[in-house]
């Protein structure tokens, strides 16, 4: 009897019918600025193809994830240092698990090149092309980028997408989010987040005028040039009118203005831009004291006409889209921050903006 009773309970212990369900575990977020946290973007069926640095596999089925974030460096095409930006910010956000952290590397032609690794003209930061082919831009890239996030096979549970940049990144954000052509083809709603660019591309042929809080010596005085609040309020006393062309001929040429543009941009009339611009989401974060000309500052005449320091210029311009154009877009400044992108994405009241759904932390 006994020996039959072992026999049975051998039996039910083998039988597939009893044996518990195993569960493929959740992949662990990648976040350390190294090859294996890498992979390849091919653009238009290949062989060009151009890098990310990313926290889980673009590839890999994934349905813990239920948003990302798309980095984009600065000048300095630092894509590894703007991916560690990124991750420490999604862990401040307790946001590491679902988030998938992207940080695209756009190399120039002076950067070493990997096999079929696409260089891009300096322009990348304002959607310029390839150094190779001229009909492939920077923005295609981030539009494949997007594509592959949106994908429900490899993210069925993403519901939203976030793409945002400092400096020449907060350049990039601003002309991606007005320009891109897959923003309402996703299926998955994208936010814009501009963090201190040098310069903006302007609607209409209209500059702040250099009085009140585009006042050159006032504007530079980040401390002092702000209430005892909080949140810090922008500033909005700006007054726009005509600009003196001859001192900067083209200031309202693309990517300072609507004029002139090519490639990827020259297929959208300046109503399309426009209209984008206004309905767009997009949130625009100022440093409370990137008022000096520190960081790659564009000192050039178009830039200048913006305004006196990239805080101004960032004020004055989303008082006029928002005032005068009619969109709705947030403002923030960033209390005790320079052009630091670091402190700028670590701060506790910034994280719910570049990760929806989060807590501010205080």
């Amino acid at each position: 009897m006994k020996t039959a009773l072992f026999a049975l309970a051998a039996a039910l212990c083998l039988s597939p019918a009893v044996q518990r369900p195993t569960s493929t575990p959740a992949p662990l977020p990648c976040t350390v600025a190294a090859a294996a946290c890498t992979e390849w973007v091919t653009l238009r069926g290949g062989p060009g193809r151009a890098m990310i640095y990313r926290s889980h596999a673009l590839d890999v089925p994934n349905p813990r994830i239920t948003r990302a974030l798309v980095m984009v460096h600065g000048t300095g095409r630092n894509a590894d240092h703007y991916f560690l930006t990124a991750v420490s910010a999604a862990f401040l956000a307790a946001a590491l698990d679902d988030t998938v952290v992207i940080a695209p590397h756009m190399i120039d032609r002076t950067d070493r090149a990997e096999p079929n690794e696409i260089a891009w003209q300096a322009s990348w930061r304002t959607g310029g092309p390839a150094v190779a082919d001229a009909s492939l831009s920077s923005f295609d890239f981030v539009d494949e980028i997007l594509r592959k996030l949106a994908r429900k096979s490899v993210f069925p549970n993403l519901t939203r997408i976030v793409v945002t940049g400092h400096s020449a990144g907060g350049q990039f954000a601003n002309r991606y989010a007005m320009s891109n052509n897959v923003h309402d083809t996703l299926g998955v709603p994208v936010t814009y987040v501009v963090a201190n660019p040098s310069s903006y591309a302007w609607p209409d042929a209209v500059r702040p005028l250099p009085q009140d809080d585009a006042d050159p010596v006032s504007a530079k005085d980040g401390w002092n040039y702000m209430p005892n609040a909080n949140p810090l309020p922008p500033h909005t006393k700006f007054t726009f009118g005509p600009f003196d062309a001859t001192k900067a001929p083209n200031y309202n040429t693309w990517p300072s203005g609507f004029e002139n543009r090519t490639g990827y941009t020259a297929q959208l009339t300046n109503e399309q831009l426009k209209k984008r611009l206004i309905e767009r989401p997009t949130t625009f974060l100022l440093g409370q004291v990137d008022t000096l000309p520190l960081g790659g500052f564009d000192s050039s005449p178009n830039a200048m006409a913006q305004g006196p320091t990239r805080r101004a210029r960032g004020e004055a311009y989303v008082k006029y889209v928002n005032e005068v154009l009619g969109a709705s877009h947030g403002i923030f400044i960033v209390p005790e921050c320079g052009h630091n992108d670091r402190c700028m994405f670590t701060t506790g009241k910034v994280l719910p903006f570049v990760f929806p759904g989060v807590t501010a932390v205080k």
